[in-house]
């Protein structure tokens, strides 16, 4: 677990994959709609979608001609468990998560 524990925290340590994470709190997208707010190619998408499936945060499935992604709340979940070990955490809260998520990418 602890190797996924270090991808799942190295993969939310990215402000745009955070993004990513919350927009697809709401919905699966496919590639082109995740990455029409960025400001950065295709390709720097792409890569950060691979850190995120890697990590086991995201899947990625064809549909014909369009690669769609999904949320997988799993790794998070293992997140939250390893947290509570420390006692001063709740029990995952998704919605929580993404108001920290949304609070994060904002400028200070």
């Amino acid at each position: 677990m602890a190797h996924t524990l270090d991808a799942v925290f190295a993969a939310l340590s990215d402000p745009v994959r955070r993004r990513i994470l919350s927009m697809l709190l709401e919905d699966d997208m496919a590639v082109t709609d995740v990455a029409a707010p960025f400001p950065i190619s295709l390709a720097a998408i792409s890569r950060h979608l691979g850190v995120l499936a890697r990590a086991g945060l995201i899947a990625r499935e064809r549909r014909g001609r369009v690669v769609w992604c999904k949320l997988e709340p799993d790794a998070l979940r293992d997140a939250g468990v390893w947290m509570q070990a420390f006692g001063r955490f709740d029990g995952p809260d998704l919605d929580a998560m993404e108001r920290l998520l949304a609070g994060m990418d904002r400028p200070a």
